[in-house]
């Protein structure tokens, strides 16, 4: 089954880019970024940012990313996948990072959450100027399947927290 992933969220404000792999199931099916209520992202946004549970509507999350300088987008743009697994993953077509990266000098930072989206911007990216110029984040996945190192909300969290660093405090990029 051939799966798209959804435009960026992005703004001039934008000092951090997170990417994830491709959105999943319950995402598709809602048309939103992070839209399996037990995925941690917002709880780990809102909780970097403002110690606080996220606002329950859509539009208010993805206004409280944009207030902090956080931008979302996929490395794939689509692929083949069956269900929400990352390991599915096949006949990747990634986004154009770079081209987008090109028109917002403001993200510093690349903040991959997982290891596929590491892996797959590396391995289509890694060596472009633009991706390369930039800080990158190898993060645990905000899926809530448990990891060796990752059980839950309070591991990701310490980790995370991260981005709200780089989110206020930047790289100089332009020179």
């Amino acid at each position: 089954m051939r799966v798209h992933s959804f435009p960026p969220i992005i703004d001039e404000r934008s000092r951090v880019l997170v990417l994830g792999s491709m959105p999943g199931v319950a995402s598709l099916k809602a048309h939103q970024y992070y839209g399996n209520e037990r995925n941690y992202m917002w709880r780990l946004l809102y909780a970097v940012f403002e110690g606080r549970e996220p606002d329950p509507v859509y539009e208010e999350r993805i206004a409280f990313a944009r207030k902090h300088g956080v931008a979302l987008w996929d490395v794939i743009a689509s692929c083949d996948r069956p269900g929400s697994l990352d390991s599915d993953i096949k006949q990747v077509v990634p986004n154009d990072i770079p081209g987008l990266l090109e028109a917002y000098l403001n993200v510093d930072t690349l903040a991959c959450n997982g290891t596929k989206s590491y892996t797959e911007l590396l391995k289509h990216y890694g060596d472009h100027p633009e991706v390369a110029r930039r800080r990158i984040l190898k993060l645990p996945s905000t899926s809530p399947i448990p990891t060796p190192k990752y059980r839950g909300l309070e591991d990701r969290l310490e980790a995370w927290r991260v981005v709200g660093e780089y989110a206020k405090n930047g790289l100089d990029l332009k020179s």
